[in-house]
């Protein structure tokens, strides 16, 4: 297991380059099941859930050519059933969430499909209820040979109306690429809007899909005989940008970010202005400048802003962690409502150790009050409880007095391409030790 060792306190200073989104790579990844024609994808994040999800799909037959560091060409024209039968498969799809993403490109297009219950981060309930109740209404039918795995098979799947119990985007995703070679017309209302999906949905209508209402949470989608190969290029991931921004911000930095695909952001540039930071759009650059000081807004009626997570185009809860600790330092205070999930607020624990003024009100709501950089927080130990929290805590870290250790920085490296490397070329000082 592996450790993040750092000494903070030193503002940075220069450029840095977001990687390829996350969330947008693990859908569009597992999408080349539905052709067995060759797909190109550039901007892949090399990343640790990336990387096991590629490695998932070369065991399954899929034919995998790396082209550069962020290119890759896939071919599925064979596809071993066997293999996802084996404890092998179950092992590896238990360690990574996105597994579950393989079910309906499967499903779409060879009407079976087989999957273990995924991993991901211990972050509370992430129920899979949307994604099955979508395949059952297309015409799958589910069993559950053992504990572990799931099968399910159609003959065929025929297009319905489908109304989401939640938003879900991966469940939208895996619905999505299961419909598009069904019989007939899908319609899915209360679907995810986030450009993860608007991206899938694009690269699908590439292939030859007909998918319309992209972007809206109403998507019509009529199916089609076969799909064929595409080129697809993944955005920046805007949650590392999210966490960049925050990071400049309460370390007294001065960082531009380089290609942001800005007017993909929604509104998270002005969350980050709410909470005081003052960001400047430089074409399609965001340039942050040093912060002495930064102010969280009120309300217009004088009461506490509210900062609460929601489906998009609402604030995604990927970066709520994130507002959090940029709020440590800023003057006034600000609530904290983490909605979607009831475990990810518990690492604020390790900020009140380092002299953060946090109340944790409930599972889902902390009180930030600001310090104002009248006390800078205190270096200490701590460990990463998954990707996001991890980040938190590291730009908790920067910004302390002292040296830091971050334990069980594997989590980060599951969602953070070569973070160390980039981040000590703005003039962080941090160490990767392995024990």
């Amino acid at each position: 297991m592996s450790s993040f060792i750092l000494e903070g306190g030193t503002a940075l200073h220069g450029e840095i380059t977001p990687q390829g989104a996350k969330n947008e790579a693990l859908q569009v990844l597992c999408a080349v099941l539905l052709t067995k024609e060759p797909v190109v994808i550039s901007n892949v994040p090399a990343i640790l859930d990336v990387q096991r999800l590629i490695s998932i799909l070369a065991s399954m037959g899929v034919e995998v050519t790396k082209i550069d560091e962020h290119t890759y060409r896939f071919q599925a024209d064979k596809i071993d059933f066997d293999y996802l039968q084996t404890q092998e498969f179950i092992n590896t799809s238990a360690s990574i969430r996105a597994s579950i993403m393989l079910l309906g490109p499967l499903l779409g297009r060879f009407g079976k499909a087989y999957t273990s219950k995924p991993g991901g981060d211990k972050i509370g309930r992430r129920p899979l209820t949307t994604h099955f109740e979508g395949f059952a209404q297309l015409g799958a039918v589910l069993k559950q040979p053992n504990h572990y795995m799931f099968e399910l098979s159609a003959n065929p799947l025929r297009g319905t109306y489908i109304l989401l119990n939640e938003a879900s985007v991966t469940g939208t995703a895996n619905i999505v690429m299961a419909a598009v070679l069904a019989k007939g017309e899908t319609t899915i209302f209360n679907a995810a809007c986030e450009p993860y999906v608007i991206q899938l949905c694009k690269m699908l209508n590439k292939m030859g899909a007909d998918i319309t209402g992209i972007g809206s949470n109403l998507l019509t989608i009529k199916g089609v005989e076969e799909l064929s190969g595409c080129e697809h290029k993944i955005l920046p991931d805007m949650i590392e940008i999210g966490s960049f921004i925050g990071m400049a911000a309460i370390t007294r930095s001065e960082i531009t970010i380089r290609n942001c695909a800005y007017d993909q952001l929604g509104i998270i540039p002005y969350i980050f202005s709410k909470l005081g930071v003052l960001l400047e759009r430089q074409g399609d650059d965001i340039y942050i400048p040093k912060h002495e000081a930064y102010e969280i807004d009120t309300n217009m009626d004088g009461s506490i802003l509210t900062i609460y997570d929601a489906p998009w185009p609402g604030f995604t809860p990927d970066l709520i962690s994130i507002a959090l600790v940029t709020a440590i330092q800023a003057k006034g205070s600000v609530l904290i409502h983490q909605k979607m999930f009831e475990s990810r607020l518990f690492f604020v624990d390790k900020l009140q150790e380092m002299g953060a003024q946090i109340i944790l009100c409930d599972p889902h709501r902390a009180t930030v009050i600001g310090l104002d950089r009248k006390y800078n927080l205190r270096g200490t130990t701590m460990a990463s409880p998954d990707i996001r929290a991890g980040v938190a805590l590291l730009i908790a870290a920067l910004s302390a007095e002292g040296v830091s250790r971050i334990q069980n920085v594997e989590q980060i490296d599951r969602g953070y391409e070569n973070l160390v490397q980039r981040l000590n070329q703005l003039g962080a000082n941090i160490e990767r030790v392995v024990g």
